[in-house]
């Protein structure tokens, strides 16, 4: 799966972008999931500046974004979770 992702990426960065387009183009979103106990919704993924993947989460009016890497899954996984695992 990583190959796959990264094939065209000439660096990290490249690399990075590839992975975050195979999990927009494959991750169920939107999704529920609790973050220090609190139900959020992750409604879309982004690139930070410095190439790190971040999942936008949303409850009520409030915003978050949180590295995907340290997102906790809900215990039914939506469907393309397996590219976070990749990703990690």
């Amino acid at each position: 799966m990583i190959a796959e992702a990264t094939v065209d990426g000439d660096d990290d960065s490249e690399q990075s972008g590839g992975l975050l387009n195979m999990m927009e183009e494959n991750l169920v979103l939107p999704f529920t999931t609790s973050v220090l106990g609190v139900e959020v919704t992750v409604e879309k993924l982004e690139i930070t500046a410095a190439d790190e993947i971040v999942a936008v989460c949303r409850r009520g009016h409030q915003r978050l974004r949180i590295p995907i890497l340290d997102l906790p899954l809900p215990q039914k996984r939506p469907g393309g979770a397996e590219w976070i695992d990749a990703y990690r």
